[in-house]
């Protein structure tokens, strides 16, 4: 699978069942390794307008399935947010 491919699926968190958008970057260990997906903060507009591609970054251990169409994740859901 290519970057170019896998920044098209929408992620979705299976805790809330909640779509976090699409993947904006990855994340590599120094083994050139996926340490973790970026996907933006919904909670910030002006991420969004900006170049700068910072966003909620998902380990990749917390990576449950990738599908034709979704990445489904399993991550905490801060009640704050």
């Amino acid at each position: 699978m290519t970057f170019s491919e896998l920044k098209q699926k929408d992620v979705i968190n299976v805790a809330d069942g909640k779509r976090l958008g699409k993947v904006v970057d990855v994340s590599f260990t120094e083994g050139a390794c996926i340490e973790a997906i970026i996907v933006p903060d919904a909670f910030n507009l002006l991420t969004c307008l900006s170049k700068n591609k910072s966003g909620i970054e998902i380990p990749w251990d917390r990576v449950r399935r990738i599908g034709d169409d979704v990445i489904l994740v399993d991550v905490c859901v801060d009640a704050g947010k």
